[in-house]
């Protein structure tokens, strides 16, 4: 029998081989190592994400007008049309005015004109001085009284906003400063009592002033829901000749 050699132990990796393994997988995991290519990726998902979140915070800004009905969306598009034309009307009387200041060879006279025509204007929306011009004529029949204080005064504020510069309603002059409540069998404007028919004389431009009553669900819609009968009637010439006393302030007096 030939004896059997003793058998070898394997050989051990040495301990610095492991260590030196390891050590070359952390260097290869950190700091990592960022290509120009993922950069300019990176910097576009960043761009994507932050238009999106401006995109949102814009839609979420306009969800009012979103869910808002068809008519409402054509009644303020008509009211901002109007009042975009009216200040650039104004803004182009005012620069007239000031080229006939600067041109005038007698600019004192020039400007006791101006300061006339002023006040004619001031006392008519003031209501102190009568006016005419072409305008409407708007009644409303209510024979079943159901036509209360808050519904004349959604219609003046609509003839407010289509360019009304005077308004009478059943013999009474209407201001900024009037107010409207309902009284027994009519309707209170500014403690005086007037009762159905009730007639608006509203000088303004009858283009913008009758369209802006029959837009859809506007205030010929309203008030025929209430069953009463709206009429309107284009004037070349509107008369509103009712006056309010003019008020002299308790304690405000002139700077100059």
């Amino acid at each position: 029998m030939h004896p059997v050699p003793p058998t070898q132990p394997e050989p051990q990796e040495p301990q610095e081989t492991r260590e030196t393994g390891r050590q070359r997988l952390a260097a290869g995991l950190w700091p990592p190592r960022v290509s120009r290519a993922q950069l300019i990726v990176a910097l576009l998902l960043f761009v994507l994400g932050l238009g999106l979140a401006i995109q949102v915070r814009s839609n979420s800004d306009s969800s009012a007008l979103r869910g808002a009905r068809q008519e409402d969306l054509v009644r303020i598009l008509d009211e901002l049309d109007g009042r975009t034309k009216r200040l650039e009307d104004e803004k182009q009387r005012l620069e007239d005015q000031r080229k006939e200041l600067e041109s005038s060879s007698n600019q004192a006279e020039e400007a006791r004109k101006q300061t006339v025509e002023k006040e004619r204007q001031l006392g008519i929306l003031a209501g102190t001085v009568a006016a005419q011009g072409p305008g409407i004529t708007l009644k409303i029949t209510d024979p079943k009284g159901q036509v209360r204080s808050d519904q004349l005064l959604d219609t003046l504020q609509e003839l407010r906003a289509a360019g009304a510069e005077a308004i009478q309603i059943n013999g009474v002059r209407v201001v900024a400063g009037s107010y409207f409540s309902d009284e027994n069998g009519g309707v209170g404007i500014d403690g005086k009592k007037i009762t159905q028919p009730y007639e608006f004389r509203v000088i303004g431009k009858p283009q913008d002033l009758e369209p802006a009553l029959n837009i859809p669900g506007g205030v010929v819609q309203t008030l025929e829901k209430e069953q009463a009968t709206v009429a309107v009637t284009r004037s070349a010439k509107i008369v509103v000749d009712a006056l309010r006393a003019a008020k002299q302030p308790d304690y405000a007096r002139s700077s100059s």
